[in-house]
C-alpha cells in the first residue's frame, strides 16, 4: 500500500499582515495598480511600459516594469515557449505584479500574453480593480518592418517555432481598457492616452 504525499497547500497557511492597504497607499501616496500591455512582438509594449515607469518615478511614485524578455533571464528562465510554459510564465508574472501592487508599487507588464484565457487568469490573480489591460493592435506588417530584435526574420525562416503572429496564434482582447496602434502615434501621445485612461479609472 502506497501513501500519497500531502499536497503543499495542506501544509502552509497565509500569515496575515499587520499593515492595512490604506496605510501602504498613504506611505507611497498612490493607489497602486497594474497596466498589462498585450500585443504582438514589436508592437510597442516595452517602449511604452518603460516610458510610463520613468514618468511615474520622476513624479515621485514607486513603479516597476515586468518585461516579458527580462523575466525570462531570471524568474522564468526555466520555461520554454510551449502553451503550458507560456501559461506558467504569465501566472508567475501576474503573481509578482500582485505582490508588488500590495507593496504599493504601480506595475507595468509588457508581455505578449497571446491568449484570452491567460490574460483573464492574470486579471483574476491581480484583481479586476487593479488590472488595466492595454491592447497594442499595431499591425503585423508594422511590427515586422521594425523587427528590432530580428525575430520575425528568424520566424519566417522557420528558425523560431511557435512564434506569435507567424506560426502561433494571437487572440485579440475582447474588451480591453484601451486600444492603441503605436505605428500611428508617437510614444508621447500613447503615454498621454494611457495615463488619462488610468486616471479615468479612479486610480
Amino acid at each position: 500500500m502506497t501513501t500519497e504525499k500531502p499536497g503543499i497547500a495542506e501544509n502552509i497557511v497565509l500569515h496575515p499582515t499587520q499593515v492595512a492597504e490604506v496605510d501602504r497607499e498613504r506611505v507611497v501616496a498612490q493607489k497602486p495598480f497594474t497596466i498589462w500591455f498585450t500585443g504582438l512582438s514589436g508592437s510597442g509594449k516595452s517602449t511604452l511600459a518603460f516610458s510610463i515607469e520613468k514618468l511615474l518615478i520622476d513624479s515621485g511614485k514607486p513603479a516597476f516594469v515586468l518585461d516579458g524578455d527580462n523575466v525570462r533571464h531570471g524568474l522564468c528562465k526555466d520555461l520554454g515557449f510551449s502553451a503550458e510554459d507560456r501559461s506558467e510564465n504569465i501566472r508567475r508574472i501576474a503573481e509578482v505584479a500582485r505582490l508588488m501592487n500590495e507593496a504599493g508599487v504601480t506595475v507595468m507588464v509588457a508581455c505578449i500574453s497571446p491568449t484570452r484565457d491567460c490574460r483573464e487568469k492574470a486579471r483574476a490573480i491581480i484583481g479586476d480593480e487593479r488590472f488595466l489591460e492595454v491592447y497594442l493592435n499595431t499591425p503585423l506588417a508594422a511590427c515586422e518592418r521594425l523587427d528590432p530584435k530580428g525575430l520575425y526574420r528568424k520566424a519566417r525562416a522557420g528558425l523560431i517555432p511557435d512564434f506569435t503572429g507567424i506560426s502561433a496564434p494571437y487572440e485579440v482582447p475582447e474588451s480591453p481598457a484601451l486600444i492603441l496602434d503605436a505605428s500611428e502615434k508617437s510614444v508621447a501621445d500613447c503615454v498621454e492616452q494611457i495615463v488619462s485612461k488610468a486616471k479615468s479609472y479612479g486610480r
